[in-house]
């Protein structure tokens, strides 16, 4: 048995949902090598599928939530039309003949609207909680996995959409919560395994899930991933199979660097430690289910089905030849908070952090300066507004002007507010991690870098690095990424062929 998963970008419209469609049916009639491979005989037939929102609807629907906390009733009410549009055109593009059309439309104005009485009660209340976020978060994978799994009865697979919330039993964590593994082993086989012997298709939802009372929950951003994962292991599938835009794991991203090539074969530690530093096509918790039960993942491309991508395993083969990867990510914001005087300390600094954590702001790289009295946070742009105004609660800085835009070495405000603490925008920056592994090279990976740094004359804003000479990260102007970058993959010879 093989579950798989499908990314927001792999149904981000219509055509998208088709090529799924197209992918499942055609490895439901012929197979695929590695597919049949790998069922074991007296294994659990059948597959199951996990599929996210469709891109960018997750973003939009956190925006909403904002938005009716902030009382800006236009904004929620638009972005609950807009995802409306959007689904129903979906529905009509790939069932407009269909008898479920109308059916599946009707659930998605009944949920949409149940999203617009949602953020009416927000608006009420004025604030947003993170149990409020969650319910909100948890509205876009429904609806895809309802589209999809319409579209492969359409095509002749008989299919069904399911709650990960009767499956995925967590804590109470909410925007992160962790898996309670037995209660949910249970659950899969009881909801699932019948499901299966009688060659229905699940199609599951990923990210979300639900406490031990019923509450909806989330296992994070991204965790679609790691839904597959649990599926997996709850199932003791054969293999999980996630599916991206790219082919597998790469040394670089191939919109930068054309000469980018697939890692063939990874070891568990080295694609946590991959996924740890950014991967985009891998969430880091997703490994973990997979480990205890020794279960193999393949990273493949729903754009290019035929090749065969990254194949994650406990121990690789002997002979393979190890490579570092280059992660960089961009549309980050680097924003700087402290004193204009030496009373900042680590307690403001971990005040600034935690609220940011309840606020469901990811910070994806930080340096602490006592020396300048300050802490710099990189975020996503489009977290940026809600970083400023939550910090800005907290610390009395006024931040002037659009908060929106970015600010080139400056702040947005005076930064002078109280005349005790600073707050703004520093500007764009991009992140670039670097990861290697034991047995590249006798002196590790991180000196070889900086050489390569210093000699292409990339102006480092923050860097972070682990206990370790093998991975480092850091924060660089937005306009060198892609030279940077380029210029890495050439020094540290990966536009060699892969063995």
């Amino acid at each position: 048995m093989i579950v798989h998963k499908f990314g927001g970008t792999s149904v981000g419209d219509a055509d998208c949902f088709e090529n799924v469609a197209e992918i499942l049916v055609q490895l439901g009639s012929n197979g695929r090598a590695s597919e049949r491979a790998v069922t074991a005989p007296g294994g659990m037939e059948g597959r199951a599928v996990v599929v996210s929102a469709m891109s960018g609807v997750t973003d939009q629907l956190v925006a909403g939530a904002r938005a009716a906390a902030a009382g800006m009733d236009s904004t929620y009410c638009s972005i609950k039309a807009g995802l409306l549009q959007r689904h129903l055109e979906v529905i009509q593009k790939l069932l407009g003949h269909s008898p479920e059309r109308l059916e599946l439309g009707g659930l998605v104005e009944d949920r949409l609207h149940d999203l617009e009485r949602l953020y009416r009660s927000i608006a009420v209340l004025g604030e947003l909680t993170a149990r409020g976020m969650d319910a909100v978060a948890s509205f876009g994978e429904p609806l895809s996995a309802s589209i999809l799994a319409a579209l492969l009865r359409n095509k002749g697979v008989r299919s069904q959409a399911v709650s990960a919330t009767e499956l995925i039993v967590t804590d109470s964590q909410h925007g992160g919560a962790a898996p309670l593994m037995l209660p949910t082993r249970e659950r899969l086989r009881l909801r699932l395994k019948p499901m299966l012997e009688q060659g229905l298709v699940p199609v599951i939802t990923g990210y979300i899930a639900a406490n031990e009372l019923g509450v909806t929950t989330t296992l994070g951003r991204g965790g679609s991933d790691y839904t597959a994962a649990i599926v997996g292991a709850g199932l003791d599938a054969d293999e999980v199979w996630i599916w991206s835009d790219v082919d597998g794991i790469l040394t670089a991203d191939p919109n930068i660097v054309a000469q980018a090539r697939t890692v063939p074969e990874l070891s568990y530690s080295e694609a946590a430690e991959l996924a740890y530093y950014g991967a985009d096509v891998l969430h880091p918790k997703t490994i973990r289910p997979l480990v205890e039960v020794g279960i193999p993942l393949r990273i493949l491309n729903s754009f290019h089905p035929q090749h065969p991508g990254t194949l994650i395993v406990a121990s690789p083969g002997a002979e393979r030849k190890r490579q570092p990867a280059i992660l960089s990510s961009t549309g980050l914001s680097m924003i700087e908070l402290g004193s204009n005087d030496d009373s900042w300390s680590l307690p403001l600094a971990a005040r600034a952090l935690q609220l940011l954590s309840e606020a469901g702001v990811d910070v994806l790289l930080l340096s602490q300066a006592f020396s300048e009295h300050s802490l710099n946070l990189v975020v996503r742009e489009q977290n940026q507004t809600h970083c400023l105004h939550v910090l800005q609660k907290e610390f009395n800085g006024r931040v002037n002007g659009d908060a929106r835009a970015s600010a080139s070495h400056g702040f947005l405000g005076d930064g002078r507010a109280n005349g005790r603490y600073h707050l703004g925008v520093k500007e764009k920056v991009a992140t670039v991690s670097v990861v290697g592994f034991p047995g590249w090279n006798e002196h590790g990976i991180v000196p070889h870098v900086f050489a390569a740094l210093g000699k292409h004359g990339t102006r480092l804003i923050a860097v972070a690095q682990a206990g370790t000479e093998y991975s480092v990260s850091f924060c660089i102007p937005e306009e060198q990424v892609a030279s940077t970058v380029r210029h890495l993959h050439r020094e540290l010879g990966l536009e060699k062929e892969l063995a």
